[in-house]
């Protein structure tokens, strides 16, 4: 029995260290932009994530006019038994007004600032937004239970993912079999919209990265000011 572990064991050792080599040349590390941590996916360097801090940003009175939020949520065709994840929820800006609408079904607020999760937890008064459930994630992982949500909503988050081909996965596992992921990202190609370069994305770009995991994408519905509302589903072949 000894013997016999003692063989198996440089084998396993040898295909863990495997898959993290697997895992850790997805990403490349080198020198670029002021706002990025220095990784790269995808020739793409990841953002820094924008803290609690920033979060009366999320808040601010303009946002429904410079990115049309009610237009958002008329592109995702929210029924009233959707459950939908709201991936990087921040301090619920979404996340309560898709409560509204799907009051049959369930709202995961998904973010891993405990900041932003009590901040939605204030909103949460009383009886009201039930279907709301707030969900404490990790870099890799949005926690949810496989094949939970109909709509997946990521909202100017993706860039600043640590992980996103690790995030990608769980978010695809989590997924219905006919489910669409709503990612929502400031024009890159647009030289016009007023936002630093690595928190912007192309349509290529997104595609790309996209097509890794299997996703393809459905359309690109261009009814918003500054942003790609790119909608995402599973590819059956």
């Amino acid at each position: 029995m000894i013997r016999t572990l003692m063989q198996i064991l440089p084998l396993f050792v040898l295909f863990y260290s495997g898959l993290n080599y697997a895992q850790e040349s997805r990403y490349t590390f080198k020198n670029g932009d002021s706002n990025g941590i220095g990784k790269w996916y995808m020739n793409r360097e990841i953002s820094h994530v924008m803290g609690y801090q920033g979060m009366s940003w999320l808040e601010r009175d303009e946002r429904e006019k410079e990115e049309n939020t009610t237009s958002l949520l008329v592109n995702m065709s929210i029924s009233k038994t959707d459950d939908i994840a709201d991936i990087g929820a921040g301090s619920g800006y979404h996340v309560f007004k898709m409560a509204s609408m799907a009051t049959a079904g369930t709202i995961y607020a998904v973010d891993i600032q405990d900041e932003m999760l009590i901040a939605m937890r204030d909103k949460k008064v009383g009886d009201n937004f039930r279907n709301v459930e707030l969900i404490k994630g990790s870099e890799k992982s949005i926690n949810l239970a496989p094949k939970s949500v109909d709509k997946v909503l990521i909202v100017d988050v993706y860039h600043e993912m640590n992980f996103p081909y690790e995030m990608l996965s769980s978010i695809k596992k989590a997924m219905r079999p006919n489910g669409k992921l709503y990612l929502i990202e400031y024009r890159g190609e647009d030289q016009n919209v007023p936002i630093k370069k690595l928190h912007k994305m192309t349509e290529a770009q997104a595609i790309k990265e996209m097509k890794a995991l299997g996703m393809v994408l459905q359309e690109n519905i261009d009814n918003l000011p500054w942003q790609h509302c790119m909608v995402f589903v599973k590819d059956e072949e």
